[in-house]
């Protein structure tokens, strides 16, 4: 079983290298069993389809999933990135910013 992610879909990330690097972006989807996740306008590819009954011919743009080790959280209190950290209150656990100590909500897909 592959290990918990701390970033959830909805978050906002920083790109921390490649060609995309210092990049913001929320996250559109988390994929656990691979530990990667998609940035909406980052690492953009073009994609030249051939036309189809459903679907003409063009050049689409399409973004690639990204390795979760490339990104990091951006806390939206401090609007820096940071590291997570999980506290208790109560019988439930939270996330945190491990910069500020805000507790960040999970975000509610969309």
């Amino acid at each position: 079983m592959p290990a918990k992610m701390r970033i959830a879909a909805g978050d906002t990330v920083v790109v921390l290298n490649g060609r995309d690097k210092g990049k913001r972006g929320r996250v559109k989807l988390v994929r656990h069993s691979d530990r990667v996740l998609e940035v909406e306008g980052v690492n953009v590819v073009k994609r030249h389809t051939k036309a189809t009954p459903k679907a003409k011919a063009g050049i689409l743009d399409k973004e690639l999933p990204l390795a979760v080790s490339r990104v990091m959280y951006v806390c939206p209190k401090c609007n820096k990135p940071a590291k997570i950290a999980f506290v208790m209150k109560g019988n439930a656990k939270e996330r945190a910013c491990r910069r500020c100590g805000e507790t960040a909500e999970r975000p509610v897909k969309a």
